[in-house]
């Protein structure tokens, strides 16, 4: 399992990938940038939790709603290289989430009904290199197959093949990615 450092560093390098800037490391000042604070604030928590100062991820996670408007678990593990473009709205209560994964604004990951004792087993596992464009809700334990797209505002009730781009609402598979 990679360290919080490492991940903080492989998100970093990804966002400016993403962003088209240049690949350069991470320094302390860029914990605050707007792009970044709250991807910080999600590895900061997980990071916490589960340790003596498991309170302290539960204020990390607060931070992250108040001022990011993402909610995110601290106990929700996180593959390196997460990107969050856009976090208002935006709620992330899958099982998984695997490497470089891209989640827009208005994304919803969770269960199909309310779930507070947070059975992973109803929840979505993501795989590597997803792409959860604007507005999408994944619901219930489907998997998203490694690569594929999640169209904005689909609805994804069962799983998505690795490399498919899924649509509507509720979702179905259109095509292959082509990348």
């Amino acid at each position: 399992m990679p360290t919080r450092r490492e991940l903080l560093d492989a998100d970093w390098m990804r966002l400016c990938e993403f962003s088209g800037a240049p690949l350069r490391p991470r320094r302390w000042t860029d914990n605050f940038s707007p792009r970044f604070a709250s991807v910080y604030l999600v590895r900061a928590a997980h990071a916490l939790n589960g340790t003596r100062l498991a309170p302290l991820a539960k204020v990390c996670s607060l931070v992250n709603f108040v001022v990011f408007g993402i909610e995110v678990p601290p106990r929700l593990a996180i593959g390196p290289g997460l990107v969050l473009p856009h976090t208002q709205g935006t709620v992330i209560g899958a099982g998984f989430i695997g490497s470089n994964v891209t989640i827009y604004q208005q994304v919803t990951l969770g269960a199909k009904l309310a779930d507070f004792g947070y059975d992973v087993a109803k929840r979505p596992h993501v795989e590597d290199g997803v792409i959860i464009t604007a507005g999408a809700k994944i619901l219930g334990p489907v998997r998203l197959g490694a690569g594929c797209i999640v169209g904005a505002n689909a609805v994804v009730l069962s799983d998505v093949p690795p490399k498919a781009v899924a649509v509507g609402v509720p979702a179905r598979v259109t095509s292959a990615v082509t990348v």
